[in-house]
């Protein structure tokens, strides 16, 4: 079967929730700030602007990603992408990486900025490898975890 990539619904967002608590509580904790954006995705992120996606193997959801806006109308933040377990390293996050470069480029941001954490080495390759360039991060970013701050700008 096709991993395919669909837009975020009303009736997804539990899936959106509960994807990204059980990544966080594996590899980090939950924060105050997470649980607020992931409590009400569709106020936080799809009403102000910005755009979920879901991989879908048959009918079963299996990786989300989301694309929040910034005080920077051209710029976007890449953010809350998980993958189920037993799914991972499976190209599953090029494919949601992928989509979220298209729509940004088509959609006429200048750039994507992302927060991560150097631990994850996976996802930090995975960024060098669609361009993601490492920045300086500003003192008080939105995460406690995060350690790194990359850019993909377009031309």
């Amino acid at each position: 079967m096709e991993v395919n990539i669909i837009n975020f619904k009303n009736e997804y967002e539990k899936h959106f929730y509960d994807l990204n608590i059980e990544w966080l509580n594996n590899f980090f904790e939950v924060e105050e700030y997470d649980h607020k954006i992931l409590s009400n995705a569709k106020k936080y992120i799809i009403d102000k602007g910005g755009k979920i996606f879901f991989a879908v193997l048959g009918d079963k959801i299996i990786a989300t990603v989301a694309l929040m806006p910034t005080e920077n109308e051209l710029t976007c933040e890449l953010t809350k992408m998980a993958v189920k377990p037993k799914y991972r390293n499976r190209g599953i996050g090029k494919k949601l990486l992928n989509k979220c470069i298209e729509f940004s480029n088509y959609n006429g941001y200048e750039s994507i900025i992302l927060y991560s954490n150097k631990k994850l080495k996976n996802a930090i390759h995975l960024y060098k490898l669609f361009g993601f360039e490492e920045i300086k991060m500003e003192i008080k970013s939105p995460y406690s975890r995060a350690n790194i701050k990359m850019i993909k700008k377009f031309n």
